[in-house]
């Protein structure tokens, strides 16, 4: 097949920039042309993955997404793709990967969690008025002809929002590298991450991954150290964020540590005792599978993102009310527990050995080969293994 694969920005940091990447390399090496469409890149394509820029404005952002959604699915139109798969917000592809959710829910849960001037910019805001616009006509019969969602709850988020039929949405977990995220790695990343932040080698770290702070729930955690309920404990936030000046300002002390993006987070994952993503709204959260791959135990929201993958004693880590701090704090306490920390460490990984990216390009390809125009090589099913 020739497809093309579309998001604004191709980049190593961030979990949807990171899928994409795995994707491209993925296809390509299954024997694919891959064609990337993107109005920024901020690293090397995969090797044999043909890079195109698309044009586009790219400040202030309502400009970046107006123009990359109408004159990305034109720019593609000319290089004949068989099958085109957007990452991104966009006008008209035929199948759109939904990376975190619909845009309809995390401004519903956004503006629930907000005073009168927070919900007020969400009902004003041009961004905001813009993306939802897009996302209406993207998951439209004219918009997309197929729904790729990250998880059950995300699907169920589509249909609830905007009365999609069931057998247009087919779920496909993302995957994990069980390699580049691995427990063995743990011993020289704790010393190196350590001497890096200068946290001593007796302090628990508590680390949080992710990009849009606020979303992510990070308010919830960074309370915990605010009011001194996690004496002794460090939290190391690794992550970007619009606001991430103004949260370092707001939260200046030696036990929170705010690293910015990294592309060696598989480090910090070394380094920790505990992941916590207390998110708002969350799409996935491929954090978790990257925390369990690495053997470090996890405190989530139940109900919430990746949650579904969370199975047996790892239930542990499940928080009910991420708002109530008391039992978010019991969460972390529990999973660091001295008698049950190996155990759920154990468990962990063998979750996030059943998470592949074969697995993951199985079920892209799938749907590629059903959306494509032209037929699949038969059998489809005696392909060998990669």
């Amino acid at each position: 097949m020739r497809i093309s694969l579309a998001h604004k920005r191709f980049d190593l940091r961030g979990g949807a920039e990171w899928v994409l990447y795995q994707t491209a390399r993925g296809l390509q090496e299954r024997g694919h042309e891959v064609h990337l469409f993107c109005q920024a890149f901020h690293a090397a394509p995969p090797p044999g993955v043909i890079a195109h820029r698309v044009p586009g404005l790219s400040w202030p952002r309502t400009a970046r997404l107006l123009t990359f959604s109408l004159w990305a699915p034109r720019f593609i139109a000319k290089y004949g793709c068989d099958v085109v798969m957007s990452f991104d917000r966009m006008m008209r592809q035929d199948i759109f990967r939904s990376g975190g959710g619909p845009h309809k829910t995390f401004i519903q849960k956004m503006m629930a969690r907000g005073g009168l001037w927070r919900q007020l910019w969400y009902r004003i805001s041009p961004y905001h008025r813009l993306a939802l616009f897009i996302e209406k006509h993207q998951v439209s019969s004219s918009g997309s002809r197929k729904i790729i969602a990250l998880c059950r709850q995300v699907k169920q988020e589509f249909i609830d929002a905007y009365a999609i039929p069931e057998e247009k949405i087919v779920v496909v977990y993302n995957g994990v590298d069980n390699e580049r995220f691995h427990p063995r790695l743990r011993p020289d990343a704790r010393k190196r991450v350590r001497a890096e932040l200068g946290i001593p080698a007796d302090r628990p770290i508590v680390l949080f991954v992710g990009t849009g702070f606020r979303r992510k729930g990070l308010d919830r955690l960074l309370r915990l150290w605010r009011e001194h309920e996690m004496p002794g404990m460090y939290l190391v936030i690794v992550g970007n964020d619009a606001r991430l000046t103004s949260y370092r300002n707001q939260h200046s002390r030696k036990d929170v540590i705010f690293t910015g993006a990294r592309v060696d987070v598989e480090e910090f994952y070394g380094a920790a005792e505990v992941l916590v993503l207390p998110s708002v709204q969350e799409g996935f959260g491929n954090v978790v599978l990257e925390a369990y791959a690495a053997g470090l135990p996890v405190v989530t929201v139940a109900g919430v993102g990746a949650a579904e993958v969370v199975e047996g004693e790892l239930k542990l880590g499940l928080v009910n009310d991420p708002d109530d701090p008391t039992e978010l704090k019991n969460k972390i306490l529990r999973v660091l527990d001295p008698a049950s920390w190996e155990m759920l460490s154990h468990k962990a990984r063998k979750v996030a050995e059943k998470y592949t990216w074969s697995a993951y390009l199985d079920g892209v390809e799938k749907v590629l080969y059903e959306h494509c125009r032209r037929p699949a090589p038969l059998p489809l099913a005696k392909k060998q293994s990669r």
